[in-house]
């Protein structure tokens, strides 16, 4: 029966997803208290940006380290890649946006290093302070999701989905987790509707489907916004 229900979620699928790039301009710090870079520096951290959305996590943190190290632009996109690698060097940078206009970034990274680690306890507090800091940033309320998921408190982890869902509905990535907690409770109907809804491709409805089975075994989850670069 289930094998039948999971192949009406994929032929209910209409349309493509977005590609599920990080969008590391959206900076989200508070309006006026940032420094602004130089014409000159935005041109290297948005060089920056494009490598590190093309996958070359290497060449971005190389263009990063010419600029100075005290723009919090530059922390937090040195931070981003970093934590891409696995290195453990992100941590502190993270921390040194803690009190600035980027705070809630630096919590945000804080939390999905913890949920890394499958340190769920210490994410969920880190999240929740970066939610309370940007309460509009759908993805730390999509991590913050995650996380209530991974300790099985399925109702704080849809409320947390649904509203990432309603603040960027083109971004399939919060969709795509609403769509395994329903198949971790075997809602095989209202994951149908949302696969269709959400135009969720094959893809990502198996890799759905794996996360609810690795949930119902007890291994965590760890479907944030990206994974370390191997």
């Amino acid at each position: 029966m289930k094998a039948l229900l999971l192949a009406t979620l994929l032929l209910a699928l209409t349309g493509c997803a977005a590609d599920g790039r990080i969008d590391w301009q959206a900076l989200n710090g508070k309006p006026g208290e940032c420094p602004k870079p130089t014409p000159e520096q935005e041109l290297s951290l948005n060089l920056a940006d494009d490598m590190a959305n093309e996958g070359r996590l290497h060449a971005s943190l190389a263009n990063l380290e010419g600029l100075p190290g005290n723009l919090l632009q530059v922390r937090l996109r040195k931070a981003r890649v970093l934590r891409q690698l696995g290195r453990s060097d992100a941590e502190p940078l993270y921390r040194g946006l803690l009190g600035t206009c980027l705070a809630a970034e630096g919590e945000h990274g804080l939390g999905q290093l913890a949920a890394a680690r499958g340190n769920n306890g210490l994410a969920m507090s880190h999240l929740q302070r970066a939610a309370r800091l940007s309460p509009t940033d759908d993805k730390i309320r999509n991590d913050l999701g995650v996380v209530y998921l991974n300790q099985l408190r399925l109702d704080d982890a849809r409320f947390e989905f649904l509203t990432a869902m309603e603040l960027k509905q083109e971004d399939p990535l919060a969709a795509s987790n609403l769509v395994t907690l329903l198949l971790y409770q075997d809602n095989w109907k209202q994951a149908a509707e949302l696969v269709s809804r959400a135009h969720l491709t094959p893809d990502q409805v198996n890799a759905a489907q794996a996360r609810a089975e690795k949930l119902r075994s007890g291994v965590k989850v760890v479907a944030t916004l990206d994974a370390p670069a191997k």
